[in-house]
């Protein structure tokens, strides 16, 4: 019985699973929007929101946090760090959006189609769009 164990294993190792929901957090907070299984989105569904909710406090020790919980990966061209890239993207653009948000700021979509190798059922697993930015395409579509 799994009595008090929470998370899905999703088929894989603890440091795999690790791995995989750090690189889709980090994937998700690069492009704001991913296509994954619905069961991987539920998992990353915490890392996602707990890195903003964290991004929202704004003092270093929340930004250590962040860091922790994503690792710091080094990227193949010198000097770059894809982590500290998302940390900046996570200060400047997603902190502020959701800042009076208290929860919720992902949104998971279920896709009618299937993935071509497995046939298995897909999603779209993206933050919540800023509503000042529909506003604005809203006027823009309206004024041509």
């Amino acid at each position: 019985m799994r009595h008090l164990k929470t998370g899905r294993k999703l088929g894989v190792t603890v440091p795999h699973r690790k791995a995989m929901l750090r690189s889709l957090t980090l994937a998700l907070i690069e492009r704001e929007t991913i296509r994954t299984t619905p069961a991987r989105a539920k998992e990353l569904r915490w890392y996602a929101e707990r890195v903003v909710n964290l991004a929202k406090k704004g003092d270093v020790h929340s930004r250590r946090q962040i860091v922790k919980l994503l690792g710091s990966t080094q990227t193949y061209t010198t000097g770059e760090n894809r982590v500290r890239k998302v940390l900046d993207r996570l200060y400047t653009h997603l902190a502020p959006r959701f800042k009076d948000r208290p929860g919720g700021c992902t949104q998971l979509i279920r896709l009618a189609n299937r993935r071509a190798g497995d046939n298995a059922e897909l999603c779209v697993f993206r933050y919540m769009p800023d509503p000042d930015a529909e506003k604005a395409a809203g006027k823009d579509k309206g004024a041509k």
